[in-house]
């Protein structure tokens, strides 16, 4: 090889290098899963503060096949102690967090979307806090497909779902006395 070539060589290196240290430093990307007829899109988490208990996961679950699927629980998480999918409402003023009893039906055709205010993954006896830039996994259970690892790109405390429009935003205090920000629709 001449010293030309070393120096292209030498600077091809130096290229990838720089492509591959900036890729694995960006935030962390949420990915697409698919298990039998179920299509699962978009998982994130927000952080949480330092010393925080418990922390939320969000993502869509779409049934592109001919029966009823049902997802029965979330197994394990690699930061969390337990997890469970809840369902979040309002009670006579009061905001009500509850596991989901006998799973979560996602009927032929339908999507279900996990959010803030609402159905979610629940991480409880946190590991350590779920910080912006990184992922959380947790394996969830379905009736019929079976189970998947999926992982929840986090993002920023207080962010709004990737993708989504801003809202407005109120605070609330949810498990281990941890102050969560919910996304409010604007309508």
């Amino acid at each position: 090889m001449t010293s030309t070539d070393w120096k292209t060589l030498s600077y091809a290196c130096a290229a990838i290098t720089a492509l591959a240290v900036t890729q694995m430093s960006g935030p962390a990307q949420a990915a697409d899963y698919d298990i039998g007829s179920i299509h699962i899109a978009q998982p994130w988490a927000r952080a949480t503060p330092k010393g925080a208990s418990s922390g939320a996961g969000y993502l869509t679950i779409t049934n592109r096949g001919a029966a009823p699927d049902r997802l029965t629980s979330c197994v394990a998480s690699d930061v969390a102690g337990q997890c469970q999918i809840h369902s979040m409402t309002m009670e006579g003023g009061v905001m009500k967090m509850r596991p989901v009893e006998g799973g979560l039906e996602i009927k032929p055709g339908e999507t279900v979307t996990l959010k803030p205010s609402g159905l979610h993954v629940m991480l409880t006896d946190l590991k350590k806090p779920l910080e912006p830039g990184k992922t959380a996994t947790a394996m969830l259970q379905f009736e019929k497909a079976g189970s998947v690892a999926v992982e929840f790109a986090i993002v920023a405390l207080g962010a709004p779902a990737p993708g989504a429009a801003t809202g407005g935003t109120m605070m609330m205090e949810g498990h281990g006395g941890m102050m969560q920000q919910m996304q409010m629709d604007k309508h």
